[in-house]
């Protein structure tokens, strides 16, 4: 695994793919509280719905499951 940083990779776009990731998820906020739908997330395998705006989990929580390819 490459220890270097994300932002002192060679390739532009690779350098620039984390803005670009955070003003897509900056948008999908936006989206989500104009249309009153909730965003759902993904933290360590447990899988949240989240209400823009709110700064809070606004529904239900799943339980933590298998990590994503493992079986039980």
């Amino acid at each position: 695994m490459n220890k270097q940083s994300i932002e002192a990779a060679r390739d532009a776009d690779l350098r620039l793919s984390q803005h670009a990731m955070q003003r897509a998820a900056r948008r999908a906020h936006e989206l989500a509280a104009q249309t009153g739908t909730a965003i759902v997330v993904s933290h360590n395998g447990v899988i949240e719905q989240i209400r823009p705006g709110l700064g809070q989990v606004a529904l239900g929580v799943q339980e933590r499951g298998v990590p994503y390819g493992e079986k039980e």
